[in-house]
């Protein structure tokens, strides 16, 4: 990645305002627990809240911003809604803050 001198102007306001929300959206742990999740495998309601231990109800409303964001895409199938994690970049993002807080 190239230096940036002194003479580089700051990221734009907009560009920076997404990247404040990205990181935002690492800001709680119940989050970041079904983040974890969904990286991993695509898995319904009912399933994240049994693995994440908070309700299902909870998990929506986190679902919910996580959509709202673009960083959890969705498939349904019948009744159910499955939903995952694909964008390679969020993931990259994710494993390496996970790997810099176990290993420093």
């Amino acid at each position: 990645m190239p230096k940036k001198d002194a003479s580089s102007p700051a990221l734009d306001e907009h560009t920076a305002a997404h990247v404040a929300e990205l990181f935002r959206s690492f800001s709680d742990t119940s989050r970041v627990r079904i983040l974890s999740v969904l990286i991993e495998r695509e898995v319904n309601v009912g399933s994240l809240a049994t693995l994440v231990g908070i309700s299902e109800s909870a998990i929506s409303h986190h679902l919910r911003s996580l959509r709202q964001l673009g960083l959890v895409q969705t498939r349904r199938d019948g009744k159910e809604i499955y939903y995952r994690v694909e964008d390679a970049h969020l993931i990259a993002l994710f494993r390496e803050g996970v790997k810099h807080v176990q290993y420093g």
